[in-house]
């Protein structure tokens, strides 16, 4: 095995359990990791293994997802004890990357070696992709989650696997830096008509249409604050509250605010009845 170099970036992913009742936590139940060279994106190493948690019973029987983890698949599967060694030697001393890894994974992994009684593995550095697509992307690509930015793109469908999501990782970030790439040698002018123009913008207010076509009757959605299937619910999707900034809208031209639709005063009608303060503040530059 080649020797940590501090300018590797090691892309990795985690899959866990989804904690269903309070005091429970999340358990890792598969890591995935690619190295590259950040010079020319070149993998040098990879590395993916399914863990076994300590309690079989936190692990669903059956997935909600057609590749998710089940009981079954992580039975004979190595503990985290066991791959502590590999997972370490992969991450230590190199540059970590992934989506809202921050948030989600770096904790998960400490917490992971904690539970060992064992020192956690230390970056050099951060990059997380979620930070960066949303700041040079994010107002035309949505929630921002891994699995609208592949759909985006025409990348297929996220596999909720985790050497298939880094993989799915570096080709969004591939495609965006493109796009963006190809944007810069454009005339301003000509870039901006076509922003404000696209289709493909979306604002927080056409968000809130598309995600509850209901809003506009004014009619409460049945499943407000419920997920369906937990499951399902993502342990990696961007803050929705905490971190508003990540879904700012796109702001109206002055020019156009004499042909806002009754859609649009109907939804801030609609946020001023009800407890949606985030989305109301954002909403004043339409109305100012």
């Amino acid at each position: 095995m080649r020797p940590n170099s501090a300018s590797d970036i090691v892309f990795f992913d985690l899959e866990t359990t989804v904690p269903n009742r309070t005091g429970q936590r999340f358990r890792v139940l598969e890591f995935g990791a690619i190295v590259v060279c950040p010079r020319n994106l070149v993998e040098l190493e990879s590395y993916c293994t399914l863990i076994r948690p300590g309690d079989l019973s936190v692990v669903p029987v059956r997935s909600g997802r057609s590749d998710g983890i089940i009981r079954e698949a992580v039975a004979k599967a190595p503990s985290f004890d066991e791959v502590a060694d590999k997972i370490f030697d992969i991450l230590d001393g190199r540059i970590w990357a992934g989506h809202n890894i921050q948030r989600f994974d770096c904790v998960r992994i400490r917490e992971a070696f904690g539970e060992i009684n064992r020192p956690a593995p230390e970056p050099v550095g951060i990059i997380d992709s979620l930070g960066v697509l949303t700041q040079k992307f994010g107002k035309r690509a949505g929630n921002m989650k891994m699995a609208t930015l592949a759909d985006y793109f025409g990348l297929g469908q996220q596999k909720h696997r985790s050497l298939e999501d880094v993989r799915l990782n570096l080709e969004v970030l591939k495609h965006c830096a493109t796009v963006l790439l190809l944007e810069s040698s454009l005339p301003p002018s000509l870039l901006n008509a076509q922003w404000h123009n696209s289709p493909s913008v979306t604002t927080r207010s056409r968000t809130l249409l598309q995600s509850n076509p209901d809003t506009l009757n004014n009619k409460p959605s049945p499943t407000r604050g419920k997920s369906n299937n937990k499951e399902e619910t993502s342990r990696k999707s961007p803050p929705s509250t905490s971190s508003a900034h990540h879904q700012r809208a796109m702001p109206y031209a002055r020019q156009s605010l004499g042909k806002m639709t009754d859609g649009v005063r109907n939804i801030l009608r609609y946020a001023k009845s009800r407890p949606l303060n985030d989305f109301f503040k954002h909403s004043r530059s339409v109305i100012r």
